[in-house]
């Protein structure tokens, strides 16, 4: 494992990465607490800013073109974006239930589901983790 080919990339991409790294123990974090407590809003808001922040940086990463500049990672930053919005109008509704569903569809559908596809041979990403191809 290596970062040397994340460094070498675009800023915009290695900002849209390491955004991405620092949710990953976060959200392991978030899982372990007890829900509604202090500490789960606390460093949930600081999860959600993150996800915002990887959502709205991918506006800058073009490394996959497929129309124009864009590719269908920028539609699901667009997803993320109003499911992070509605995330937060349920919970504030006191509707945990659909809260707990968009953000779980979040973690497990933008981070890890996108995250997953940052691992395919000639991304950046495989690069880092498996070595160059």
């Amino acid at each position: 494992m290596s970062f040397q080919p994340l460094l070498a990339a675009p800023f915009a991409v290695i900002l849209h990465a390491f955004l991405a790294l620092y949710l990953i123990p976060l959200t392991a974090l978030i899982f372990t607490i007890k829900r509604g407590s202090l500490w789960h809003k606390r460093l949930g808001w600081a999860w959600v800013l993150g996800m915002a922040m990887v959502a709205i940086s991918s506006f800058w990463v073009h490394e996959l073109r497929i129309f124009g500049p864009f590719s269908p990672i920028h539609a699901l930053s667009l997803f993320t974006l109003g499911s992070l919005v509605y995330a937060i109008w349920r919970i504030r509704a006191g509707d945990r239930g659909r809260h707990r569903r968009a953000m779980l569809l979040l973690v497990w559908g933008a981070l890890a589901g996108a995250g997953a596809f940052t691992l395919l041979p000639g991304r950046i990403m495989h690069a880092v983790v498996f070595g160059a191809a």
